[in-house]
């Protein structure tokens, strides 16, 4: 059978929140368990320092981040997980391929032209103020992230959709002037990508301030549920469901039966401080598991680390004999 290869980059620039688990990692996991799909995850350390400049932060988020998909159920064994910084073939990669990118491709980037918009708003002398190679190039080294392991899917926001339409059109360059055979991925931006709401209302994201951690400890979990937003109406007035944060986050976690009950409480009435009672015990219940776990991860980094160095050197298995066959077609290659 052939598979179709995945590939998913993994943010190390924050804590997991259960807006990422329910948009991101569970339907991720769920995937790598099809005999159909073959799956990369990685953490994507290097596009961290783009935005971060903390070590530290870079550092404890990685770590916390492989401990969140390990204790969800990632199996090692049958998708690759790695850190991209153990995987050498990809920086090498992005240098030929940065050799055969257009700078007005670069130009066109979303977050480029973002920032020069930003300088000339805030009437800076330099358009290019403060704007490094890092955030100009970022697009090449996310090509090389997908095109060294021939991915054909991407999973991908829509602000990375032209990201993806880079990658293809530095593949075809590559393809055409070198004779080499980069397979064209393709963006899957899932319309049925569950998306959570905040505790005030708007998009779950670290941006808002109004996440809430994945693995936050029970009390902490009680509290920041109480705090999401709800209307003012009183007990024994019936609710409208399909706008409400709580049961847009029992959704996430529960079944269609489940979901319908629920739905009948608010339109009998059921009152806020209950429902928010109710969606903790569930919630709590439901990732009470994983968290222990989670946190055994933590104390364990050792752990952690052997099993991104499995998928480092499952990785470069198959990374290394393409590299050298890329190096081949642009004549990086020995005189005998």
């Amino acid at each position: 059978m052939t598979k179709t290869k995945v590939l998913t980059g993994i943010t190390t620039t924050g804590i997991p929140h259960l807006g990422n688990y329910v948009g991101a990692i569970k339907p991720a996991i769920e995937e790598s368990w099809r005999d159909d799909i073959q799956s990369y995850y990685f953490m994507a350390d290097y596009h961290a320092m783009v935005k971060g400049r903390d070590p530290k932060r870079i550092h404890e988020s990685g770590m916390h981040n492989a401990a969140t998909w390990l204790a969800l159920g990632l199996d090692t064994d049958r998708a690759t997980f790695y850190r991209q910084s153990d995987i050498p073939e990809i920086m090498e990669l992005n240098w030929i391929l940065s050799c055969m990118t257009a700078k007005g491709l670069m130009n066109r980037a979303h977050a480029y032209k973002a920032a020069v918009q930003q300088n000339v708003a805030d009437e800076q002398n330099d358009p290019d103020f403060g704007i490094t190679m890092g955030l100009f190039s970022y697009p090449v080294l996310m090509a090389a992230d997908i095109l060294i392991f021939n991915a054909h899917k991407v999973p991908v926001g829509q602000d990375q959709v032209q990201h993806l339409e880079m990658a293809r059109d530095i593949a075809k360059r590559m393809n055409h002037n070198y004779k080499t055979r980069f397979v064209l991925p393709e963006a899957v931006v899932g319309e049925e990508t569950a998306i959570l709401n905040g505790l005030d209302g708007r998009k779950m994201s670290k941006s808002y301030d109004n996440t809430i951690p994945l693995f936050v400890p029970e009390k902490k979990l009680l509290k920041l549920i109480r705090k999401i937003k709800t209307n003012s109406l009183e007990p024994g007035e019936p609710k409208d469901p399909s706008t409400c944060t709580l049961l847009q986050i029992f959704s996430a976690f529960a079944n269609e039966e489940e979901v319908l009950a629920k739905k009948a409480q608010y339109e009998a009435g059921a009152g806020w401080g209950d429902l928010k009672n109710e969606l903790f015990e569930y919630v709590n219940d439901k990732l009470k598991g994983p968290r222990e776990r989670y946190n055994e991860l933590l104390q364990d980094p050792a752990f952690i680390e052997a099993e991104l160095r499995k998928g480092a050197e499952k990785a470069r298995a198959e990374a290394a004999p393409f590299l050298q066959q890329v190096r081949q077609a642009v004549g990086i290659k020995g005189f005998v």
